[in-house]
């Protein structure tokens, strides 16, 4: 499978919110995003389900924003890179590891950390 790259660093080829996902798939994430406190209820297979980084998205850190108006892919490929902004990206996400690993199963935290919490390592390959 193709690394698919966003913005930010996550891989979105192995994000469970990143389409296409079956209803199921899409339930069970929405269960684990509740679980390890990322929502405060399980959302609907609709609210949790994602097309990859857009500009209308909602964004933490404006990076989908800042690198659409660089007419870049993702922030590794910036003159500017690591900014501060990527830098806090990095560590807000990183600040969610040990709670995800406490909470989730092997597996689960597997995917999360190939998803989420090796965006440095993706941006800079």
């Amino acid at each position: 499978m193709n690394k698919i790259i966003a913005a930010c660093g996550n891989d979105c080829s192995v994000c469970p919110r990143h389409l296409p996902k079956s209803e199921d798939e899409l339930r069970r994430t929405a269960e684990l995003w509740y679980k390890i406190g990322y929502r405060d209820h399980v959302v609907t297979p609709d609210e949790i389900s994602c097309e990859g980084c857009k500009v209308t998205n909602w964004c933490r850190y404006n990076v989908i924003k800042c690198v659409t108006e660089r007419n870049i892919k993702n922030c590794g490929q910036c003159d500017e890179y690591p900014c501060a902004n990527i830098k806090e990206c990095f560590e807000v996400t990183m600040s969610f590891a040990p709670a995800c690993k406490a909470t989730c199963s092997d597996e689960e935290y597997a995917t999360l950390e190939k998803a989420f919490f090796e965006k440095k390592q993706n941006l800079e390959a």
